[in-house]
This record gives C-alpha cells, structure tokens and sequence, in this order.
C-alpha cells in the first residue's frame, strides 16, 4: 500500500501542487475541521460513491488517524485505483485546517 506523511502532503500543497485528497471520516468529524479542500466520502459509503472517482487520477486518503483511511487505501487499491494513505491522519496534520 504506498503512504505518505501529512507533512508530504502539507508541503506538496504549500509548493501549489493540486492534490485530490478524500477524507473518509463521517461528515460531522469534517465540519469539526478538515484540510481545505478535499472531498468527503465517508468510509461506509465508498463502496457506492467510488463510481465518483477517476481510475487514471491519484488520490490521497485521510481520516483521523489513517485506519479508516488505510481501509479506504487498501479498498481503492484493489479496485484499481491509484491511491495512497495520509499516515497519521488528522492528529498528524499541522497545516491548514477549515
């Protein structure tokens, strides 16, 4: 399963780079606070909404502490996706947050 560090993350949206980042927490825990502008498909609906999402673009999953979103990775991946796990999740992450 490839991974990459909420600071990978952080400075590759600093640096300007356009990421799709998924965040599979429930939509309550997403108001609480999330990295500006990912997409919410919580964990429990991905299987119906990945349909939404594009075989040939990379993603990044998140969740809180990236169990949910290893699943999600892990899930994605069987699938044919190209995606990888925000290790550490939100408690990890020390940038922007809406």
């Amino acid at each position: 399963m490839k991974e990459m560090t909420a600071t990978e993350v952080q400075q590759r949206l600093e640096a300007g780079e356009k990421l799709n980042l998924i965040d599979v927490r429930e939509v309550a825990e997403v108001q609480a606070g999330h990295i500006p502008g990912i997409v919410n498909i919580p964990l429990g609906l991905l299987e119906f909404r990945m349909h939404e999402l594009d075989k040939n673009t990379p993603y990044i999953m998140v969740c809180r502490s990236s169990a949910r979103s290893g699943q999600a990775t892990a899930f994605l991946a069987a699938q044919g996706y190209d995606v990888a796990n925000m290790v550490g999740g939100m408690l990890a992450w020390e940038g922007q947050v809406e």
